[in-house]
């Protein structure tokens, strides 16, 4: 799957009555130029500030929830209970994976629709519609189980 991109968004925004406002905008540029750093609000709140000091928080935290509203970004909860916010990948449809380490707070997303086989079995076993699903595997990354040994 690929990333997404500006004009494929506009053209959400647009399709439902939302137009592309210059803060919309820089947000999106934001969350388009870090897509795999799991971003808060405040972490693109002061990503902002650095270009257009004239942006407030509150305006972040509408459009991010504009962007939720539309499908456009995910906004996820990991271990630290910062909701953070991640795009929605191109064609994609079902939120993508993640590996959390537990020792550092890594991050890592797994493209792959892993549960694409059991979600059939899990709406006919229980009588259920399955709309979307999120998986997260907590664990320790390579990089932590490697300084760990190192410890040792």
């Amino acid at each position: 799957m690929k990333r997404r991109s500006l004009q494929s968004i506009q053209k959400q925004l647009q399709s439902s009555s939302y137009k592309l406002t210059p803060q919309r905008q820089m947000t999106l540029q934001v969350l388009l130029e870090k897509d795999d750093s799991h971003m808060s609000a405040e972490e693109i709140y002061i990503q902002l500030k650095k270009k257009y000091p004239s942006i407030g928080l509150a305006t972040v935290y509408r459009t991010l929830d504009i962007l939720t509203e539309l499908g456009v970004v995910y906004k996820v909860t990991f271990e630290d209970g910062i909701s953070r916010y991640d795009l929605k990948m191109e064609g994609n449809e079902h939120f993508h994976h993640h590996l959390l380490c537990l020792e550092c707070g890594r991050v890592e997303e797994i493209a792959d629709d892993l549960l694409t086989d059991i979600e059939p079995l899990v709406e006919q076993e229980f009588q259920f519609k399955i709309l979307d699903h999120r998986l997260t595997f907590h664990g320790i990354c390579h990089d932590c189980q490697l300084k760990k040994k190192g410890e040792e």
